[in-house]
């Protein structure tokens, strides 16, 4: 017996977490599409998984595809969603060389971890909303994986 579509996209999004291989990354995100092509997202963990999958592409049209997603997940009670919905955002944005909105993303900027230009208008308040750290916590943390990498 095959793979049903909610297994697969489970699947697919664990080995996403896990793997680093561009291509591999790339055949998943269209595999993703495949599956919505066939009417293969029906439940909420469907969506987050997708949406998993296509936040870890390479594209802005999969930032925003899988940024779309994780909104349905997390209007369908998938709590897990909503730092995919704020990670996804914000990769979107950077792809559009635009100001990331909640500071999800680790950026090597001149050789150095950091984040990169934030959205002054975003509270920490919003942050935690979607499960996001506050501001000082990312740069700290952008600052302790700049650390971890100099003593490598």
């Amino acid at each position: 017996m095959s793979e049903s579509f909610s297994a697969e996209l489970e699947r697919l999004a664990d080995e996403q977490l896990h793997d680093d291989d561009t291509h591999t990354r790339r055949q998943r995100c269209h595999r993703v599409c495949d599956i919505a092509a066939d009417h293969g997202l029906t439940q909420a963990h469907d969506y987050y998984h997708a949406a998993v999958v296509l936040m870890h592409g390479d594209q802005a049209e999969e930032f925003a595809t899988g940024l779309a997603y994780a909104r349905v997940a997390a209007t369908r009670a998938e709590h897990r969603a909503w730092c995919v919905v704020a990670a996804c955002w914000d990769r979107f944005l950077i792809a559009k060389r635009k100001p990331q909105r909640y500071g999800t993303q680790f950026l090597r900027i001149n050789g150095r971890w950091g984040l990169g230009e934030i959205d002054p208008s975003v509270s920490d308040a919003e942050r935690a909303l979607y499960g996001v750290p506050p501001l000082w916590v990312q740069i700290k943390s952008a600052a302790a994986l700049q650390r971890r990498e100099a003593q490598e």
